[in-house]
């Protein structure tokens, strides 16, 4: 669940959310859509600059998803809001199921960028 305190910010062509700003002692924390801090305290402008050049591209990377087996697989986002991330198996063989997991947000250390390409 979004922290009432963070602020929406939204690219300017589109209104495209791209993540909150944060306060934070003095400053604000970039964070993204899927909750991960993206800046340390900054001023205002440089957290919306870090959202800015983040933008949302990022949502169409490679992940991979800790099992309860201890195993990673690889996901893709299928859908990402400020409650769930839905993720799909990343196996697009014919004849294999598509399977969909769901995390709370923000999600945590059990999502992780994958390190090599298929």
């Amino acid at each position: 669940m979004v922290d009432p305190d963070w602020i929406e910010h939204r690219r300017g062509s589109d209104r495209e959310l791209l993540g909150w700003m944060a306060p934070e002692g003095e400053g604000f924390v970039a964070i993204d859509l899927l909750g991960h801090r993206r800046t340390e305290p900054v001023d205002w402008l440089e957290a919306e600059e870090a959202l800015e050049a983040l933008g949302i591209g990022y949502l169409a990377e490679r992940y991979e998803l800790l099992l309860d087996t201890g195993e990673w697989l690889r996901v893709r986002i299928a859908e990402a809001s400020s409650e769930v991330i839905t993720l799909r198996n990343d196996d697009w063989a014919v004849g294999v199921v598509q399977l969909d997991y769901s995390l709370r947000f923000p999600v945590g250390d059990g999502l992780r960028l994958a390190d090599t390409p298929l």
